[in-house]
């Protein structure tokens, strides 16, 4: 009896250690088979987002990789423009909208917003000399802007909604070719864009102004579509890696200068 009880014993052990190992190496296979979520963007909006020899690079994109390595998610990033990503994440078809994305009211009827991960405004870019000061000089004059971005509403508040002097463009690459052929008197973006782009184009010698009286601070959001059952993980994965140090060696790589973590953290936990 105490033998058939040993060996009872033994089997018990032994195939519990079996079922275990397998629920492990299931959990394991279950991970390394997990299918990539599939992140859209439009990669023509450095330093966030663009072409590098074809691959996709930038702050966003460094960013983004970060949150879902903190989530445990595999990501696939594809450039696809910026008015197909919005059709993309809206119709179910993508799983993230990455793509220096401002969080406001009319976007969030119809899609979801990770918690915020970057404090953004727009300013004015100009050529050396320009007689343009400040958000209201824009008036009477031609301004390019990214169509479909809170640059574009900031100007048509500015000089209204159907103003001939409004001219929009598939991104802020072509805008700010405009202002460079005489096209434009203006251009107005994010604040990082226009700004690496006079830090990185001395030679052509242009200036960006600051009217915080007339642009209101915005804030980037990762884009998901509605009732996106990814949605608490990424909340939980953007704060960790704000608060674990990471987000602050990216900002800096990519910029040069600190990020502002106490409004940046004050406005994710609203």
């Amino acid at each position: 009896m105490k033998n058939f009880k040993k060996m009872s014993f033994a089997f018990a052990v032994s195939t519990a250690l079996i079922l275990s190992a397998c629920g492990k190496d299931s959990k394991t296979s279950g991970t390394e088979n997990q299918k990539p979520l599939r992140v859209v963007t439009d990669a023509a909006y450095a330093p966030f987002e663009y072409l590098d020899k074809g691959k996709i690079v930038g702050f966003d994109v460094d960013f983004t990789n970060a949150v879902a390595k903190e989530a445990g998610l595999k990501i696939d990033i594809v450039n696809v423009g910026w008015d197909p990503l919005f059709a993309e994440v809206g119709d179910k078809l993508a799983d993230i909208g990455m793509s220096s994305i401002t969080i406001n009211d009319d976007r969030k009827i119809k899609y979801d917003f990770t918690v915020p991960y970057f404090l953004s405004t727009n300013k004015i870019l100009v050529p050396e000399g320009s007689d343009i000061k400040s958000a209201e000089d824009l008036k009477g004059k031609v301004v390019a802007v990214q169509n479909g971005t809170t640059g574009q509403e900031a100007v048509e508040s500015l000089l209204g909604k159907n103003s001939k002097d409004v001219k929009k463009f598939e991104n802020n690459n072509l805008a700010i070719l405009e202002l460079k052929s005489g096209g434009a008197d203006a251009v107005v973006a994010d604040n990082a864009v226009v700004e690496t782009y006079a830090k990185n184009n001395p030679n052509e010698k242009l200036v960006v102004i600051e009217d915080k009286d007339s642009f209101a601070a915005e804030f980037y959001g990762l884009m998901l579509p509605k009732g996106s059952k990814y949605k608490e993980k990424l909340d939980k994965a953007v704060k960790e890696v704000v608060e674990n140090g990471t987000y602050e060696d990216i900002y800096k790589e990519h910029f040069g200068t600190e990020p502002d973590l106490e409004t940046l953290k004050a406005e994710q936990n609203k």
